[in-house]
């Protein structure tokens, strides 16, 4: 009897985090497929060499000729391959890899309505990721759900998992969660969506196998596979990259009111900025200019229109929103 292992096919595939910006909220593009399960996916598709010279080629066309959406920046992400990541029946024999990639668009009524025909819509990233929206404050889940389950998951390794020390996990969870003398960091996104799978908190924990314990509390919504996992990584690189490169234009209309700007860096690093520091941060770096009109505003005077000043890529090498200020920590 032979003892050969059996031959394991892998093939490439293309995942997009595609981000749009609408009506201030930081969105994704969700794909439901007609199976009955509920959980979204990310827009997904092999990787044809015959057809397409590049990885990226392939997905801007694949992504047009599903939804009409023309992507602006893209880059690539990370290459998820994990063992069992993607479980679809009849697909023992069959390994999937996929490209990460993180691209940007903007959206409008007619894209929003081929969108559906495909079967896609924007969801909010923070129904994913609830803990990461400190807009409005200190998230109300981080204590009331996420810290307590945390603190019993620190308390109780598996038989297994002895060798991880209670002070190793304990470390885990103040460097991701910001925890007493560390301080909440925005870019930390996937170390603590991975900090509570392995905790069992979310439901892809379960489905995978790697929660015993259904009972837990299921954090956030749920996505096929690992794409909340390359949600995470996409939101983390998007939330560092703006600090660095002008990718935040990709998001805004040609003209826009520095208050729009605002609200949509506050959108997508998560946190609120100062009114009057954000304006003297971005005018000091000299990335936008006055178009010459205005905005009526209800109930005020009229706003100032801006452009993004393109000039800046050709007099600096690294031209971005170093938002300061302090922090939000968990005290």
């Amino acid at each position: 009897m032979s003892t050969e292992p059996r031959p394991v096919i892998v093939e490439i595939g293309l995942n997009a985090v595609i981000v749009a910006v609408v009506n201030r909220s930081p969105r994704i593009l969700g794909i439901s497929e007609a199976d009955g399960d509920t959980r979204d996916s990310l827009p997904f598709g092999p990787f044809d060499p015959a057809r397409h010279r590049t990885f990226e080629t392939s997905l801007r066309a694949r992504v047009e000729k599903r939804t009409a959406l023309k992507l602006g920046y893209i880059e690539q992400l990370y290459t998820f391959g994990d063992r069992g990541r993607q479980r679809l029946p009849g697909e023992e024999g069959k390994h999937m890899v996929s490209v990460g990639y993180l691209a940007l668009t903007r959206t409008d009524a007619e894209n929003n309505e081929r969108l559906a025909e495909a079967g896609a819509h924007w969801r909010d990233w923070y129904g994913y990721l609830p803990w990461e929206d400190w807009r409005q404050g200190r998230p109300a889940i981080l204590d009331q759900t996420i810290l307590p389950a945390l603190a019993r998951w620190e308390s109780t390794p598996s038989e297994e998992e002895r060798s991880a020390s209670i002070t190793q996990r304990r470390s885990r969870v103040r460097l991701a969660f910001g925890l007493d003398d560390f301080p909440w960091d925005e870019e930390r996104v996937l170390e603590r969506y991975e900090l509570l799978y392995d905790a069992g908190l979310v439901r892809e924990a379960v489905i995978d196998g790697h929660c015993r314990n259904p009972d837990n509390p299921a954090i956030g919504l749920a996505m096929r596979h690992d794409h909340r996992r390359i949600v995470a990584t996409a939101v983390a690189r998007l939330r560092g990259k703006i600090k660095y490169r002008p990718v935040v234009f990709e998001l805004m209309p040609p003209e826009f009111t520095l208050t729009d700007l605002q609200a949509t860096v506050e959108a997508i690093s998560g946190r609120h900025l100062h009114k009057q520091n954000f304006r003297r941060l971005v005018e000091g770096a000299e990335l936008v200019e006055p178009t010459g009109g205005t905005l009526a505003s209800t109930g005020g005077r009229p706003a100032a229109l801006f452009r993004f000043r393109r000039q800046i890529l050709d007099e600096r090498p690294a031209p971005g929103l170093r938002s300061g200020g302090v922090r939000p920590r968990l005290l």
